[in-house]
């Protein structure tokens, strides 16, 4: 009668997050927000989006710092 080998690695968890929620796609998508401030920022045509600048960029940040959190 054989043992099983034990191995180095923890074992899966039971469920994995959906795709779409993985740190990495998360990330991508929270520095094109962060970009996407800083471009409304410089631009020099339409005020509201010189306005509505740091919100984005802001929102983008708290999103980042959130998302840094998920598993991989």
């Amino acid at each position: 009668m054989s043992h099983p080998v034990p191995s180095s690695q923890p074992p899966a968890p039971a469920r994995a997050w959906p795709r779409w929620l993985r740190r990495n796609t998360l990330e991508l998508v929270a520095c094109a927000v962060i970009g996407l401030g800083l471009l409304m920022l410089l631009q020099p045509f339409a005020l509201v989006l010189y306005t509505w600048s740091f919100i984005t960029m802001l929102a983008g940040t708290v999103m980042f710092m959130v998302v840094s959190k998920f598993p991989e």
